[in-house]
């Protein structure tokens, strides 16, 4: 107990009530943390409490659950009679779990699949409804309780599964010997694999684009990309990918390759390729990853093509990093004409981070905690940590569908680039990576003026007078695409906005397509507009955004000219793309 805990009263010493209280809850968390490292069974406990707590509201939702259960009896009485009514619970559009038919035209299957999906809705909805519970506690306790449910499908057991039985069946056992020989490997590989990693290999059937790797230092690899047109464009494009995963996202195969497109209709690109960090840059801080990452590549691409500025690509976190050097460069520089970046385009990228999502399951402050001691210790994070944490986000897609159809089927992943490429992980340094999860994710201090200081110069992006594109995608469960439009409400200069059809990945990795497979919706956005507002404005199309973006950067980045040297004597081609940094695991 510290002197100051005592306060003097009445003669005598005595406890002060507030003070006790606040270290018996501080010592409270820390054993909680010990038990409970990722708040996975507090927050139904504490659902299960409030629910107590309110016996009245109790009784009322054991009334509606109890009428769901009679309309389910009395329909599988009609079922078991011959009868063929509807289902009174169906599963969702998307889940894909249910789609055999015997789930459907066998009464006894079909039961099953409604009593599961009754008892899981029921029990979501009882903790969405959770009373006295504050919202984000309830999508924690949710979102635990969702998982469980999954894990426990009866599409996820060879017993009350009928698919798998009656494979079983007709191959005479061979899909369960198959079966076995893929959750082995699975074993052996220390996770459920999306796609077998032997069908890839980066810079043979991955990307593959020509281009040379013009710099390097201890963060990056700055790649410059061969023209693929007689004429460029004067202003070139550099690239800034999320370094929690690698960067051949944009430049997979030639097809999907968002690198190849650019050069194609007439751009310079550079793409910035992150080292994979190991222990011994366990402090390198996020400020190394403005002045030695994105500053770096932006005056190198500037040095060998001659151009006074660029434009600037951001993803994901390499978006929030380009969103937090605009505010950087704009601080540093008074005259708009000074600012090196020209102008800006964000993919699915987070700077108000008030609602980032699922991902908030994970991030409270007891959370954050451990996982930065555990980063302390070994001086990163592990990439395979984060990969589990996404996919756990959706593990009927991500994980059960691989579990089922390859442990229970006998069925290996087709060959899939950007599965391979999910998991293709990469570590983050723990100096870097505790500034982000404290300072964006808990504190939200990107969108407080001034109240960051990045690399000397405090950081407000209402200094940002840049024309910016922003993309995001609406299905995204990263980076939400409401919570993404915030960035209008910051920035002063014009404004695209994109909403694509589809997820995080999928959503930007969208190449042109006949028939299209995705559509967009697009317009100028404003900061008096509310997401939804500039939704019903926005113009809906057919097919991929890249080329209303293209249509956008072409006049940005001036008219075709002579082709810029892909290196000079200052910055000489050090390897072929692409590059080493890549390869590292």
């Amino acid at each position: 107990m510290n002197p100051q805990d005592l306060k003097f009263g009445s003669g005598v010493f005595g406890l002060d009530p507030e003070a006790a209280w606040k270290r018996w809850e501080s010592a409270f968390e820390k054993q909680e943390a010990l038990i409970d490292p990722v708040g996975m069974f507090a927050p139904i406990a504490n659902a299960y409490f409030a629910w107590l707590a309110h016996p009245q509201k109790l009784a009322q939702w054991m009334a509606r659950s109890s009428q769901d259960c009679l309309e389910l009896q009395a329909h599988a009485a009609r079922r078991f009679t011959g009868g063929m009514d509807d289902d009174v619970v169906v599963p969702n559009a998307d889940d894909l779990r249910f789609l055999d038919p015997v789930w459907t035209q066998s009464p006894g299957w079909d039961l099953l699949k409604q009593w599961y999906l009754l008892y899981t809705r029921n029990i979501q909805d009882a903790l969405f409804e959770a009373p006295g519970l504050a919202p984000k506690e309830r999508r924690r306790a949710a979102f635990w309780w969702r998982k469980w449910l999954n894990s426990v499908a009866p599409t996820n057991f060879f017993g009350t599964n009928p698919v798998a039985m009656r494979k079983a069946m007709e191959t005479r056992g061979q899909s369960l010997a198959e079966g076995l020989k893929v959750m082995l490997e699975d074993l052996n590989a220390g996770s459920v694999r999306m796609t077998n990693p032997e069908d890839f290999k980066v810079g043979t059937n991955l990307a593959t684009t020509p281009g040379d790797v013009v710099f390097r230092n201890r963060l990056i690899e700055l790649i410059h990309y061969a023209p693929m047109t007689a004429e460029v464009r004067p202003t070139p494009i550099v690239i800034v990918t999320p370094w929690i995963n690698k960067f051949y996202v944009l430049d997979l195969t030639p097809k999907k390759s968002m690198v190849q497109y650019l050069l194609k209709q007439g751009f310079s690109v550079f793409i910035v390729s992150w080292k994979n960090p190991t222990a011994d840059m366990a402090d390198v801080k996020f400020d190394d990853y403005l002045s030695a990452g994105v500053d770096a590549a932006v005056n190198v691409a500037r040095e060998i093509t001659g151009a006074p500025r660029v434009h600037l690509v951001g993803y994901c976190i390499g978006g929030t990093l380009v969103s937090i050097y605009m505010a950087w460069l704009n601080r540093r520089h008074a005259r708009e004409d000074e600012v090196p970046v020209a102008h800006f385009t964000l993919f699915t990228t987070l700077t108000d981070f008030q609602s980032p999502g699922d991902i908030e399951v994970f991030l409270d402050e007891a959370t954050v905690d451990w996982i930065c001691s555990n980063m302390r210790k070994k001086g990163f994070l592990e990439g395979q940590n984060m990969a589990a944490s996404f996919r756990l986000m959706r593990s009927n897609s991500l994980i059960w569908h691989y579990v089922v159809h390859g442990w229970l089927y006998g069925e290996r992943p087709p060959p899939f680039d950007v599965l391979y490429w999910n998991m293709d992980t990469t570590r983050m340094p723990a100096a870097m990576h505790e500034f982000y999860l404290r300072e964006m994710y808990l504190h939200n201090r990107l969108i407080k003026p001034d109240s960051l200081t990045i690399a000397g110069e405090p950081i407000s992006l209402e200094r940002i007078r840049q024309p910016l594109y922003a993309v995001s995608a609406e299905d995204d469960h990263v980076a939400p695409w409401r919570q993404t439009f915030r960035i209008n409400q910051w920035v002063q200069g014009p404004k695209r906005y994109v909403l694509s059809s589809s997820g995080h990945i999928l959503g930007i990795v969208n190449p042109p397509a006949k028939p299209p497979k995705r559509k967009y919706w697009v317009g100028a956005a404003h900061r008096r507009h509310t997401a939804d507002a500039w939704r019903t404005q926005a113009e809906e199309h057919d097919g991929t955004w890249w080329e209303d973006w293209v249509a956008w950067l072409s006049p940005q980045c001036g008219p075709l000219a002579d082709l810029p040297p892909a290196s000079t004597r200052s910055y000489p081609k050090l390897a072929d793309a692409p590059g080493s940094y890549v390869l590292e695991q």
